[in-house]
């Protein structure tokens, strides 16, 4: 398994760690016992480690490369996956605004349940679809080009040593509402 490989499927098991946590966020929302401050946090999370970083790397690195390789860029399962993250970031939203300014939990519990729904599926997509074609496609002087985008990207768009501190902040919210 290349290194992008690695550490995109290392970035995919922290999301659905994540989206476990938010699941037990819906459930104590609906019984009234989800901190507001909690929210915030962790829809900074997705916004951040899961859309600006993750997503990032795919639909500015990885999705063009897969292009170049070959891969229909448009019409086809480029752009099914781009669509899907749109579809997810909308789910973030919904979770927002029923989040503000106090949280709706019904509304929040919906959009949740949904997102984790949405998010499980596009995941089992890229890692049992797109990862094997991207070890198929792309040779290893391409696979350690996009690596080192991929570091660039994390630099620029997030911070040096932002990520570790995103992880640290799933696994403060992990064993809050995980035990």
């Amino acid at each position: 398994m290349s290194q992008i490989i690695s550490d995109l499927t290392h970035e995919h098991d922290a999301i659905l760690s994540a989206l476990r946590i938010l699941e037990r966020m819906a459930e104590r929302a609906q019984r009234d016992q989800l901190a507001p401050g909690d929210l915030a946090e962790f829809l900074g999370f997705l916004r951040e480690f899961v859309d600006q970083c993750h997503h990032g790397k795919e639909e500015g690195l990885l999705f063009p490369a897969m292009a170049r390789a070959g891969l229909a860029e448009h019409g086809g399962f480029i752009d099914e996956l781009h669509a899907e993250h749109v579809q997810g970031r909308a789910l973030v939203q919904a979770m927002a605004q029923a989040g503000t300014p106090t949280i709706n939990a019904a509304e929040f519990a919906a959009a949740a349940t949904a997102y984790a729904e949405h998010l499980r599926a596009h995941i089992a997509k890229e890692n049992d679809v797109l990862f094997p074609m991207v070890e198929r496609l792309l040779d290893a002087p391409i696979l350690t080009a996009l690596q080192q985008g991929f570091a660039a990207h994390e630099e620029k768009v997030i911070g040096a040593g932002r990520h570790e501190q995103l992880h640290a902040l799933l696994h403060q919210l992990k064993a809050k509402y995980l035990g």
